[in-house]
């Protein structure tokens, strides 16, 4: 797990977000542990309080589950529900993107005409 000190993304947002890609991508399975608290925050070198916060959004996400005194652990995920994590991931990309064409003065037929090319090139 990386983190980067002088990124605008807090740190616990840095850390929910690339165990939440490793969730929806199956690399964390349903009932896998997530790495202690402690544990984490010593190998990142950041307050538990950080990592804390971190684990504590995925839970409200429905993503993970505590389990007292043992740790946080992966929940199983439906498809709905994966499907409703990736929308909301697309729909938070889109909005920067759309802010950052809007910052560089390019319209909604460019950036579609950029969004089309970048699919077709994905496909193979």
């Amino acid at each position: 797990m990386k983190i980067y000190q002088n990124s605008s993304e807090p740190i616990y947002k840095q850390i929910a977000a690339q165990l939440r890609e490793q969730i929806l991508t199956g690399k964390l399975k349903a009932g896998d542990p997530l790495p202690s608290i402690r544990g984490l925050a010593q190998d990142l070198k950041i307050s538990v309080i950080t990592t804390m916060k971190a684990y504590e959004e995925l839970a409200a996400e429905g993503l993970v589950t505590s389990s007292k005194g043992k740790g946080y652990y992966v929940n199983a995920q439906d498809e709905r529900m994966l499907k409703e994590q990736h929308m909301r991931q697309l729909e938070k990309n889109l909005s920067d993107a759309i802010y950052s064409a809007r910052i560089a003065g390019i319209g909604l037929e460019e950036a579609e005409q950029t969004l089309e090319m970048l699919w077709s090139m994905d496909e193979g």
